[in-house]
């Protein structure tokens, strides 16, 4: 096995760099993937710092081991051994690293290998595209806690199933099966628990190999027309399409199809 080009380790949380696909793993099996302190910062740096990677065309996010995507940030044990200044902290810096995911400008892949819950919920959620294991599950419990997902988890729900299932989901803590969410448009595509992280980077292979400018149009387009209305996405999609018309990465494309090989992109 080759090794990454870039990487970077720490205890709870690793990032790998290869082919152009950044590979964010959050790692700590032993309580199910969940998110502490020292990972969300890792992740709100890495994160942020997307923006000036030329080399990360694409991104898969995903759980260490087989069993686990994510069991978010907290539980009511925890709870009880944190301040509620030390809680409110926790969560304001979920929302910080979730966003700076979300805004980055590349593609990000959310590869669910295992159930995921709570925080864990509002990571898969930040990404773009999601593909579940069959033996995924989605559960939002924090109303059973007194609370409810504070890191952009009902924003983003919404903005996928709807004002009147983000709300049923939310308020009654359901747990969903991964063919539930496929059928609501929580994930892309459900397949055999042992393959998804294979699918995800096969994917995120895809993806990188395009044009940067092209996917990364498309998504800032996309995100236009979420967060706005159509005449302010199209007015991006203007600018934008005027832009890459006259990169390199276009001459490139038209010249490799001449030729009948593999574009080089260059991102300019």
């Amino acid at each position: 096995m080759t090794s990454p080009a870039w990487s970077t380790v720490t205890d709870e949380l690793t990032a790998e760099v290869a082919s152009g696909v950044m590979t964010i793993t959050v790692a700590k099996p032993d309580e199910a993937n969940r998110m502490t302190p020292e990972a969300l910062a890792k992740l709100e740096q890495v994160a942020a710092g997307l923006a000036q990677r030329d080399d990360v065309n694409a991104v898969v996010v995903t759980g260490s081991g087989g069993e686990h995507f994510s069991t978010g940030l907290l539980n009511p044990r925890l709870r009880a051994s944190m301040s509620k200044h030390d809680i409110i902290a926790l969560v304001r810096l979920a929302n910080r690293a979730f966003t700076a995911l979300e805004v980055a400008p590349q593609i990000v892949i959310a590869a669910v290998n295992g159930p995921m819950r709570a925080g864990g919920c509002e990571l898969a959620l930040a990404c773009d595209i999601r593909i579940a294991a069959e033996t995924a599950t989605m559960h939002l419990p924090e109303v059973m806690w007194g609370g409810f997902p504070g890191a952009g988890g009902p924003m983003r729900l919404a903005a996928i199933v709807g004002r009147g299932k983000a709300l049923q989901l939310i308020a009654t803590g359901a747990t969903i099966d991964a063919r539930e969410m496929h059928r609501l448009g929580l994930v892309e595509e459900v397949v055999p628990a042992g393959e998804v992280k294979a699918v995800a980077a096969a994917m995120a292979r895809t993806i990188a190999a395009a044009g940067p400018l092209a996917t990364r149009g498309a998504k800032r387009i996309v995100r236009t027309r979420l967060d706005a209305s159509s005449p302010a996405a199209a007015e991006v999609a203007d600018a934008l399409r005027y832009a890459l018309e006259w990169s390199e990465d276009v001459d490139e494309s038209h010249v490799a199809q001449a030729e009948g090989r593999v574009p080089r992109f260059k991102g300019r």
